[in-house]
């Protein structure tokens, strides 16, 4: 059985990436990716329908945070249900996202760059050196450039210093880091087509 699957992984591997290369094999490439599209969409069905057995399971038994629990299960149900009516393009859908969903979202984002300010500073109380002061400058200089203030924007730190930190630094950190992703990804799929890692099941 371990032959098997390492023999459909690798085959499946070489076709995919086959077809980038050779026209002839696009149509095969084609259809293993809607096969992989159909499988991630089952996945996430599934992965949906256990996260709701868990809560139901969890409201039943009348655990700690069981209310937190009802929550999610009743936006999850009144979600699936007016989305499947209404479709997303719906005026009240876009409503739901623009009014729920959208500040949701930002203030998630507002409580992530405090708790990172936050997080800088007890760095420094623990341990001093160059790279905690220069991290705990440059969150603080995004935070004040970013920032809504009542007396107007701070000069040159809005216009000049966060613009160049946010576009040159961390742009050019982002490129870095989706490079050394792509590598690890690169490696993991040569690793996986020479069967060296099994993932499927062989070892």
């Amino acid at each position: 059985m371990q032959v098997i699957t390492a023999f459909i992984a690798i085959a499946s591997g070489v076709l995919v990436l086959g077809g980038y290369f050779f026209p002839a094999l696009a149509g095969v490439q084609t259809l293993l990716l809607n096969w992989a599209i159909i499988l991630a969409g089952v996945a996430a069905i599934v992965g949906i329908l256990n996260l709701t057995s868990v809560h139901m399971d969890k409201i039943r038994r009348g655990e700690k945070g069981s209310a937190y629990s009802a929550l999610l299960v009743i936006g999850l149900a009144a979600t699936f249900f007016f989305g499947m009516i209404l479709r997303p393009q719906h005026n009240v859908m876009q409503m739901v996202l623009n009014g729920i969903i959208v500040p949701v979202e930002a203030a998630l984002m507002g409580l992530l760059t405090v708790s990172l300010l936050y997080a800088a500073i007890r760095l420094l109380r623990r341990r001093t050196d160059m790279m905690g002061v220069i991290f705990l400058l440059t969150a603080a200089l995004l935070f004040l450039g970013s920032a809504t203030l009542p007396f107007g924007d701070i000069p040159l730190i809005g216009t000049l210093i966060r613009p160049w930190v946010s576009q040159i630094l961390a742009l050019g950190g982002a490129r870095g880091i989706l490079i050394g992703v792509a590598l690890g990804a690169l490696t993991t799929g040569l690793r996986v087509l020479f069967a060296v890692d099994r993932p499927y099941g062989g070892t």
